[in-house]
């Protein structure tokens, strides 16, 4: 299961951004591309194993944002949403330009005030 090494490695990126309020942390907010492999099911399950071995992490909460793959095509020069893995634009012409899809980033951060 890659979702726990994923996990940690989300709260490893955490901690040395924000060694001061790393404790405070209420809310992390994911975006994940279609394409990234990423189940939000498997990844909560992930998170919440990770938390409840950190007492000071109990009550952080964790929302993944699952976004759509665009690609561009560059006969019509327009993005386009790619629908069911095909990777053809409206006007017909097949792409392999992908603008969004692979990602995996922290969107953002939530802290006590």
């Amino acid at each position: 299961m890659h979702e726990i090494g994923i996990v940690q490695d989300i709260f490893n990126t955490l901690r040395e951004a924000y060694p001061e309020r790393y404790n405070d942390i209420v809310k992390i907010s994911l975006e994940a591309g279609l394409l990234s492999n990423l189940q939000p099911i498997l990844i909560q399950n992930a998170f919440e194993a990770y938390i409840l071995g950190d007492p000071q992490l109990q009550d952080t909460e964790l929302d993944v944002s699952i976004l759509p793959i665009i690609a561009y095509c560059k006969s019509c020069a327009q993005p386009f949403e790619v629908l069911q893995h095909r990777f053809v634009c409206p006007c017909g012409q097949s792409s392999d330009t992908i603008l969004q899809g692979e990602e995996l980033r922290i969107k953002s951060v939530l802290f006590k005030t």
